[in-house]
């Protein structure tokens, strides 16, 4: 099982000089990978489903990983997640595929549905169609990175006669990771995923993994995909014990993403990942 860290492109933690800081220690004590959220904007006033105040601040998470790319060499970089319905997915292809290049292929592209209903009317979605454009716009990125002559027809996204280069420095594009915990979402990972990415507690996961083993029973997985990979974020306790994380190990995760929030002091967070590092787990390739 490999460590990463999730969450430090939003508040005190967002700065230049904390983001280097920290992601050149996150990678030199041994860390995998290095996640960042994703809200274009936030209720205002806040609501009950928020995860942050609205006066918050979080960074672009594609801006924060390119600045992260430029001064760590091993750390992946994930996006946990991006909202794909609110993204041009031609874009976003051209955005993901120029921090895969300038990274050397480190790129992780977490993407989700997302569920906050006044973020999704403020860029213009209807909640009724996230789930369908999710499903369109990963089918249309992963043309545009990957036919000759990329062409698709969908409800919600359509090209011809057009192209994009560079391509994505991996082949076959940047490793897909579907966020989410509906059936919906598990479907989604398992058809067009090479990962998943849960949150919640360690009670949590084996009802997560039922849902994944339920969805694989169903819809067909591609053989391009391989194996799903497991991420998973603990909410609850936010500091994991040993014990906890053998446990994660044992049920199946391939990447534990520890979360500092809502630590906010850099200091404090470097603590943190200095006392997680100790954690059961397979470091970082050199």
């Amino acid at each position: 099982m490999e460590l990463g860290v999730s969450g430090l492109n939003a508040k005190a933690t967002l700065g230049p000089a904390e983001t280097v800081k920290l992601a050149r220690l996150a990678e030199d004590l041994g860390y995998s990978s290095w996640w960042a959220g994703d809200h274009v904007v936030l209720p205002s006033p806040r609501v009950a489903a928020a995860p942050m105040e609205p006066t918050d601040p979080i960074l672009d998470p594609l801006v924060h990983l390119s600045y992260v790319a430029a001064v760590t060499r091993r750390l992946e970089l994930g996006t946990g997640i991006v909202i794909l319905p609110q993204r041009n997915p031609l874009v976003l292809a051209k955005q993901a595929a120029s921090l895969d290049v300038l990274s050397g292929g480190r790129l992780l592209l977490g993407v989700g549905a997302g569920y906050l209903e006044p973020e999704m009317r403020a860029v213009g979605v209807a909640m009724s169609e996230r789930g369908r454009r999710t499903d369109e716009y990963l089918d249309a990125m992963t043309t545009l990175w990957t036919d000759p002559a990329p062409a698709y027809q969908g409800r919600f996204v359509a090209f011809r006669n057009v192209d994009a280069h560079p391509r994505p420095a991996r082949r076959g594009g940047p490793r897909i990771v579907i966020g989410g915990h509906s059936r919906a979402a598990f479907r989604r990972a398992i058809t067009r995923g090479h990962g998943w990415f849960g949150n919640g507690t360690l009670d949590d996961l084996p009802r997560h993994l039922a849902g994944l083993r339920q969805a694989a029973s169903e819809v067909e997985r591609p053989e391009r995909l391989g194996k799903l990979e497991i991420s998973y974020l603990p909410l609850d306790p936010v500091v994991v014990e040993p014990r906890a994380a053998q446990r994660y190990a044992e049920l199946g995760v391939d990447r534990l993403v520890i979360y500092p929030l809502p630590i906010e002091d850099p200091s404090e967070v470097a603590r943190f990942l200095e006392h997680h590092a100790g954690l059961p787990h397979s470091p970082g390739s050199p």
